[in-house]
C-alpha cells in the first residue's frame, strides 16, 4: 500500500493478523522491503502484524532532491510519519544496517513510540564512535564510506560492486542488483543516505530506555568487536547482546530462522 506522508509516498508492505501487535521493518542498503521476506512467516505466525516499509530514496514517490534531504534524522521523521499516518501509536521497531541507525535514533528520541527495538549489524551510534576514535581497525572497515560518497560510486556499484558486496546472500543478491540498474535514481537514493550523514545528527542519540536487543554477526565486515560489545553501555533497559557466529553483514537473508527468533524473543520475552 502507499502512505502518503511529510509530502512523499511511501511503499509500506504490510501482513500478519490484522489485530496483532504492529511491527515496524527497516531495512538497509542497498536492499528494500523484500531483504524481511526470509524471516516475515514466523512472525506472521507468532501472531504479529508486520509493516515492512521502502524507506526514503527507495520508494519511488519519496525522492526528494538534494542531499540534505537524506540527512539520518530525515527518515527517522519518515517513520514517525508514517506509523501516524497508519494510526499506530508505537510498534516493535526491527532495523538492518542503516535501518538499525534510524532505529536507534527512533528509540532515543521517541522512546514512547517504540516498544521494543531489535538491532542487526549496526551497534549504538555511540559505541560506534567510540570504536572509530580508538580502533584502526574499525575506522579501516569504514573506508568504503568515501567512495560511496563519491561522484564514481553508482558507476562502481553498477559494474560489480554491489553484486560483490551481496555475494553471501546469494541468488537474493540480484533482487537488489536488478532494481537498481533498473532504477538508476533508486541506487543514488540509497547512496545518498551516505552522502547526506553528517556526524552532528547523531550527537542527540543518547541512552536508550526502550528494551533492546543488537544482534552482531560476527563475520561483519562493516562492525567490529569493540562497538559491538559498548553498545551495551548506551541501553539502560532490558539488553539482550546476541552474535550471530559465522554470520556476515546480511544476517536478515543470510540466517533468517536465527534472526527471526531472537527478534520474537525481544518481542514477546519469555
Amino acid at each position: 500500500m502507499e502512505i502518503k506522508a511529510r509530502g512523499l509516498t511511501f511503499d509500506v508492505y504490510e501482513g500478519g493478523p490484522a489485530n496483532g501487535e504492529p511491527v515496524l521493518l527497516l531495512h538497509g542498503f542497498p536492499q528494500d522491503h523484500r531483504e524481511f521476506d526470509l524471516i516475515l512467516p514466523k512472525l506472521h505466525e507468532a501472531g504479529l502484524r508486520t509493516y515492512a516499509l521502502d524507506q526514503r530514496g527507495y520508494s519511488p514517490g519519496a525522492r526528494p532532491d538534494g542531499v540534505e534531504a537524506y540527512r539520518i534524522t530525515e527518515p527517522a521523521a519518515d517513520a514517525i510519519a508514517v506509523l501516524d499516518a497508519l494510526g499506530i501509536e508505537s510498534a516493535h521497531v526491527i532495523g538492518h544496517d542503516w535501518g538499525a541507525q534510524v532505529g536507534w535514533l527512533l528509540a532515543a528520541l521517541h522512546p514512547g513510540r517504540v516498544r521494543s527495538l531489535t538491532a542487526i549489524s549496526v551497534p549504538h551510534p555511540k559505541a560506534l564512535q567510540l570504536a572509530m576514535r580508538v580502533r584502526p581497525t574499525q575506522r579501516a572497515r569504514f573506508a568504503y564510506f568515501a567512495l560511496f560518497r563519491s561522484r564514481v560510486a553508482e558507476r562502481f556499484l553498477l559494474a560489480g560492486g554491489l553484486r560483490a558486496m551481496l555475494r553471501p546472500i546469494g541468488d537474493r543478491a540480484a533482487l537488489y542488483v536488478d532494481a537498481m540498474r533498473d532504477d538508476r535514481a533508486r541506487l543514488t537514493g540509497g547512496l545518498n543516505w551516505y552522502r547526506g550523514l553528517r556526524g552532528s545528527d547523531l550527537g542527540s542519540v543518547r541512552v536508550i530506555t526502550v528494551p533492546t536487543t543488537y544482534i552482531w554477526p560476527d563475520r561483519d565486515g562493516v562492525v567490529a568487536r569493540t562497538a559491538a560489545l559498548r553498545t551495551r553501555d548506551w541501553v539502560e533497559a532490558d539488553y539482550q547482546f546476541v552474535v550471530l557466529r559465522g554470520v556476515s553483514h546480511w544476517a536478515p537473508e543470510q540466517a533468517p530462522e536465527s534472526v527471526a527468533s531472537v527478534a520474537l524473543d525481544r518481542i514477546r520475552p519469555a
